[in-house]
């Protein structure tokens, strides 16, 4: 799905309409007793680094969101009970957590417990204020320190009807919200024409999260997982790393603006060729980390490429569908003596994802924390990312341009780089959020331009 953010994913005018959790399923949810599963260390993490930059007297919204449309002029009643239908197939999105000193307390709604409150916000002529009130709605209504924490939207016209749908990341990531979308339209589509719901039950993430916990729990400060972190961090100088080129950043300045880049990388033809040519070394994920290296060393004039590598945690088909943040990350080190090149990046990339992949598995936060060193966010990011995700497998993914979907998020402050490369049917798409400095500009206009010639090189 194409990564972008609120003001450029083809918001038109409409009349709006939003769905929030009721005021009577809030208050059913405020006289739970706790759920005996504990956050996953990942979500645990985002609350407490939400809390901390809070504190120090910045606001940072971190919702992630999907946008999309339904031809012609949506049936209201149906729409709600299909986004109804899709909130109760997905616990995490009906479970939320309490502080408790420094502690998060569950709490778990029963689906029967969920309905949704439907107001009719009001005709927008002009799309800049639209998109301006849905920011600052989704700002407010998917905040990390709040529950509920998502909300739905829909502004409707004549000829079709565009969806915005939010959520805290807690509950979700990229790949949770590319499946949005088909699962909303089949939905939908059964209940305007009275047939049965028949998608199959999934496994819940609130679930996995106790699974995950308990594993990562078994392990102390004397597991190798963490003597490599120790060892990796050591040799970042003590934090993890950020992207390797000049960023612009003033250390005293607290954390900057950031801005959005994004664009069409290749199209279809080149981003065959380029995952024909880094087959043999894993695919493209491998590609595009080693045309990285290759890049920061020529743009920062690094000898060694330090990042971590995002993969997901669905290592079970049984997550494949389930709504939730399964994301962990691997150290990799490449060194860029002057004689590499491409296929001896690749040769490199791949052996460091096979010896290291495996350490994803662990979330970092628990590994963090066994450290004992004073990792005190100051930043929503935690470290840099590079990130690819081939989503042409998705359902209905082959429509995504027809039905504008789009996968958002909220670009505000920050202090790292997070880029994504989604491979879709139409070829390679890049999105990057960076620092909003002029230096930080330049050179990431530099890195994706030479991203792209690297690409193209590789292909033919």
């Amino acid at each position: 799905m194409r990564i972008t953010d609120i003001q450029r994913c083809e918001v038109r005018p409409g009349r709006l309409v939003e769905w929030t959790l009721s005021p009577a399923t809030v208050e059913t949810a405020a006289g739970l007793p706790d759920d005996t599963r504990p956050p996953a260390y990942i979500q645990e993490s985002h609350i407490k680094t939400a809390r901390s930059v809070r504190e120090d007297g910045l606001f940072v919204p971190t919702w992630l969101g999907t946008a999309f449309d339904i031809p012609g002029r949506v049936d209201l009643d149906a729409l709600q009970d299909a986004l109804r239908d899709w909130t109760l197939r997905h616990e995490t999105l009906r479970s939320g957590f309490r502080p408790d000193g420094d502690e998060l307390r569950r709490f778990t709604l029963a689906p029967e417990a969920v309905s949704l409150h439907r107001e009719d916000i009001g005709d927008f002529p002009d799309a800049d204020e639209l998109v301006q009130h849905l920011q600052d709605r989704f700002d407010t209504a998917a905040d990390a320190l709040r529950w509920p924490n998502l909300i739905y939207t829909a502004v409707g016209r004549a000829d079709s009807t565009s969806v915005y749908m939010a959520f805290d990341h807690s509950n979700v990531d990229s790949y949770s919200i590319q499946r949005i979308p088909a699962e909303i339209h089949e939905l939908y589509a059964a209940r305007v024409g009275g047939t049965p719901v028949r998608q199959e039950p999934v496994s819940s993430y609130v679930d996995f999260c106790e699974i995950e916990r308990a594993d990562a729990d078994r392990i102390d400060e004397t597991h190798e997982i963490v003597a490599r972190w120790r060892e990796f961090i050591g040799r970042c100088d003590g934090r993890l790393p950020n992207f390797p080129v000049d960023l612009g950043l003033d250390p005293g300045a607290g954390l900057p603006a950031q801005k959005l880049m994004r664009e069409t990388l290749v199209d279809a033809d080149d981003a065959a060729a380029f995952e024909a040519c880094c087959r043999p070394y894993g695919g493209s994920l491998v590609g595009v980390l080693a045309a990285t290296a290759l890049i920061v060393r020529e743009i920062g004039g690094q000898s060694v490429y330090r990042t971590v590598v995002p993969f997901h945690t669905r290592v079970k088909s049984q997550w494949s569908q389930t709504v939730g943040w399964f994301v962990g990350g691997a150290p990799i080190e490449i060194p860029l003596g002057p004689g590499l090149d491409f296929p001896a990046a690749l040769q490199a990339v791949r052996a460091e994802m096979h010896a290291n992949r495996s350490l994803a598995r662990m979330p970092i936060a628990r590994v963090l924390r066994l450290l004992g060193s004073d990792f005190r966010p100051t930043s929503p990011d935690l470290y840099s990312i590079v990130s690819f995700v081939d989503g042409r497998g998705l359902p209905r993914s082959a429509d995504w341009s027809d039905l504008a979907a789009y996968g958002l998020v909220r670009v505000s402050y920050g202090d790292q780089v997070c880029v994504w490369i989604n491979r879709l049917h139409e070829g390679l798409w890049f999105a990057s959020r960076y620092p909003d400095t002029d230096i930080a500009y330049k050179n990431m206009r530099l890195y994706v331009e030479r991203l792209r010639d690297l690409v193209r090189s590789a292909a033919r």
